[in-house]
């Protein structure tokens, strides 16, 4: 879970600090190949135009600052992620690559990735002549979008089904079979993170973290549940009617994100985004330990996120044929490569828990994961052409 937009702040959505953000007409080929350049740093948010025809847009960030940094582009409401790039280190360039239509927008960065961050408008304007794309490759996009469009919706209902099985368990008392469906259900969430993301007054209220809450934000969700099931030492347990509580609060707000999750719609750039995204999840949480604090239950959130990853990567497969043989050929390889060694801790039908993982199995996943990173990186580009 990536904390985007706290509850708190959604209510302030429309007062966010422009303070550090520089705007101005500058050529968008800064960076010497079209891209729009972004300079990050702890306290400022430079970018280099304010506006761009519809189309491609790339931006080039780079983190000046002493801290990592996120670049985000939002609709125009604010709260709706089109594009992000996260984890970008200090003294680091990283691009972010979508596809945006005429409107107005807001482009973001989050110095240490926490709060609302410093942001100012974008506008894109109509797109130029001869920008459309291809008739053939058109229709290669939309069967790619159809196809994970489709995925979404069988996970978010399936979600649903799985949070109103675990919410009566949870709410009743029943510890063990609570604890069973936990890791399973919360892998429906997983696969399709980056879209729960993307409605940023959901993700915190599901699927916040007790570390990443601020001062004065409510505990609740998945891993509210999930530290009263595996407490910790000195923990007091809730009673039933809190347990309700947060049992209907799930329920409750994961039928309205599966109600939001019906009406989607989809672009390239955002499928190949989002296989990013969620193994940038993998590298910031799963494999690190930090998701699943109480149950250890993090290879199971890990194996989502893969699988999410691989589905967004294969709908859009069918676009790099004949163009980009050689990265088709790269990920399909680091793919499974990363998938057998993630499958030398499965116990049973789940896998070992986090903290029975020695310090050498959590750098060899680690290094899987980085050695897939590379070239999905570069999936967006090369889809989008």
């Amino acid at each position: 879970m990536k904390k985007l937009l706290a509850p708190a702040a959604l209510l302030a959505i429309g007062a966010l600090s422009l303070t550090g953000c520089t705007d101005n007409t500058a050529s968008a080929d800064a960076a010497g190949d079209g891209a729009i350049t972004v300079n990050a740093s702890d306290d400022a948010c430079t970018v280099s135009t304010n506006t761009a025809p519809g189309g491609t847009l790339k931006f080039n960030v780079k983190n000046e600052g002493s801290k990592v940094t996120e670049f985000y582009l939002l609709a125009e409401d604010g709260l709706r992620i089109v594009g992000e790039v996260e984890n970008i280190g200090p003294g680091v360039s990283r691009d972010l690559v979508v596809i945006a239509p005429e409107g107005k927008y807001f482009a973001a960065c989050k110095p240490g990735m926490v709060g609302d961050g410093i942001r100012s408008e974008f506008t894109v304007t109509a797109a130029k002549d001869g920008a459309a794309v291809s008739a053939d490759r058109a229709a290669l996009q939309k069967t790619a979008v159809d196809q994970y469009a489709a995925y979404v919706k069988d996970q978010s209902e399936q979600l649903l089904r799985g949070t109103k099985e675990f919410a009566a368990a949870f709410a009743a008392g029943d510890e063990a079979k609570a604890k069973k469906l936990y890791p399973e259900v919360r892998m429906h969430w997983e696969r399709i993170e980056p879209v729960a993301e993307s409605f940023g007054d959901l993700d915190p209220i599901l699927d916040a973290r007790e570390a990443d809450l601020e001062k004065g934000d409510e505990f609740t969700g998945w891993h509210r549940a999930e530290k009263d099931l595996w407490a910790p030492e000195g923990y007091k347990k809730m009673s039933q009617k809190e347990r309700q509580e947060i049992a209907d609060g799930m329920v409750e707000n994961t039928e309205e994100l599966n109600t939001r999750a019906q009406k989607l719609e989809f672009t390239p750039d955002k499928l190949a985004n989002g296989a990013k995204e969620l193994l940038d999840e993998v590298a910031t949480g799963k494999v690190t330990g930090e998701e699943e604090t109480f149950s250890h239950t993090d290879l199971w959130d890990f194996q989502a996120n893969l699988e999410g990853a691989k589905i967004a990567y294969e709908d859009l497969a069918p676009l790099l044929d004949g163009t980009e043989d050689e990265l088709n050929k790269q990920l399909k390889e680091n793919f499974a490569s990363l998938q057998k060694q993630l499958d030398a801790y499965r116990v049973g039908e789940g896998f070992k828990f986090y903290n029975e993982l020695s310090k050498d199995e959590v750098q060899e996943l680690a290094a899987g994961v980085d050695a897939l990173s590379e070239p999905l990186s570069r999936l967006t580009a090369a889809v989008v052409k």
